[in-house]
């Protein structure tokens, strides 16, 4: 056993240096791609800038050389040449309206809908906002007016900046999920070989053990030690199952939940002082049947309790509670115990994190992806103060 310990958390040292290694070169690659990012992005918007005020000043040139065109051509009256001015800009949206606001001609605008009434009087209403019109006054109190907004490609020039600013957001997201993923990838390899590792390092004595207990009882060995023995074997037998199912998706069978726990609150009492009291509360004769894996669900549930009873320091309370609804089940594991500080809820759960100087910070991390992968449910730290206690909330489906 001392063997299997020191190779396991051999293991488990190497992938905690690996998982290390990884979460700097991330965090690195990661202020690298956002460097990157900030200063394209600084470039591209100074770029933009001077184009946008080129096209501006393109637009404001256009509409001062159209007004001196057009006061110099009203002696005729005729208009050609003001339409021609308006058909020969390629750039600039533009639409020509008489004193009754109604439109008489529109250039450089959708031209899917240049048909449609109510996209122009839009267009229209957008241009008014934008700036005054040109006024053609072509005497007897009748008057035509040119409106007009930035160019087409102004327009474009000023979404730019944004649109590589979310190319840019999404391509820092796409790597930094394409790592997580990756780092996941290898983690579960690990598991699950220092899994089917340890069921294997167990599965030969526990075998031989159990031929042991059978060959003492026709043995004159007084029964309740061989009892008792027998009982730590069949536990050996228990915790090797555990682990070989590690890795594999295991099979879920209707099981009442009450009994589950009742038996894994008995085992856990049977391992501690009087001086830890756990409480279930439950109405006499409930039965509650969900999807379960009852080996690893116990498992679930021992090591919450463990963590509590590190947590009251040998002594305190542990509760139990059960809340039902219509397709769903919520367990809440509570303590009174020296709590969690908030930037650690989430911290409980990784891999290798522990307060205790022997743990191996193993058994929240298992108990997640026992609830999680294996019964497509939810654990976490419900609520926890300083000095008063901790509740761990299961959600599980129904």
């Amino acid at each position: 056993m001392n063997f299997l310990k020191t190779k396991v958390f051999h293991l488990f040292n190497i992938d905690s240096n690996i998982y290390s290694q990884r979460q700097r070169w991330k965090y690195l690659l990661l202020v690298f791609a956002v460097f990157i990012g900030i200063s394209s992005l600084l470039y591209t918007n100074k770029l933009v800038q001077k184009l946008s005020n080129e096209e501006r000043k393109k637009v404001e040139l256009w509409s001062e050389a159209t007004k001196k065109l057009i006061e110099i051509d009203l002696s005729d009256k005729d208009l050609s040449f003001m339409l021609k001015v308006i058909e020969d800009n390629k750039t600039v949206p533009v639409i020509l309206t008489n004193s009754h606001g109604r439109i008489i001609s529109a250039r450089n605008l959708d031209s899917l809908r240049i048909d449609d009434t109510r996209y122009l009087r839009r267009q229209l209403s957008i241009m008014k906002e934008q700036r005054p019109p040109i006024v053609i006054d072509l005497g007897n109190d009748e008057k035509n007016y040119i409106y007009y907004k930035d160019s087409t490609i102004l327009t474009q020039l000023s979404y730019y900046p944004y649109i590589q600013l979310s190319i840019i957001s999404l391509f820092i997201l796409v790597s930094y999920f394409a790592f997580s993923s990756s780092r996941n990838a290898e983690q579960n390899k690990v598991w699950v070989g220092l899994s089917k590792e340890t069921a294997h390092q167990l599965g030969t004595p526990t075998s031989s053990l159990m031929a042991w207990v059978e060959l003492l009882k026709v043995k004159n060995i007084d029964p309740s030690i061989v009892n008792e023995l027998g009982k730590d074997v069949n536990r050996l037998k228990i915790i090797t199952e555990r682990f070989s199912k590690v890795g594999s998706k295991p099979i879920l069978l209707p099981g009442d939940i009450i009994e589950v726990l009742e038996n894994a609150i008995q085992y856990i009492k049977t391992r501690y002082s009087q001086k830890v009291q756990i409480k279930f509360k439950y109405e006499e004769g409930q039965q509650i049947f969900i999807p379960l894996n009852i080996s690893l669900f116990e498992w679930v549930i021992e090591n919450i309790c463990k963590n509590a009873v590190d947590a009251i320091e040998g002594t305190g309370t542990i509760s139990i509670s059960i809340t039902e609804f219509a397709r769903s089940l919520v367990v809440d594991i509570s303590d009174t115990g020296k709590g969690i500080p908030k930037s650690k809820f989430k911290t409980v759960f990784k891999p290798g994190y522990t307060t205790k100087q022997r743990g191996w910070g193993l058994g929240l991390s298992l108990s997640k992806r026992i609830i999680e992968e294996y019964h497509d449910g939810k654990v976490f730290v419900y609520k926890s103060e300083i000095d008063k206690g901790t509740t761990f909330r299961i959600l599980l489906k129904k």
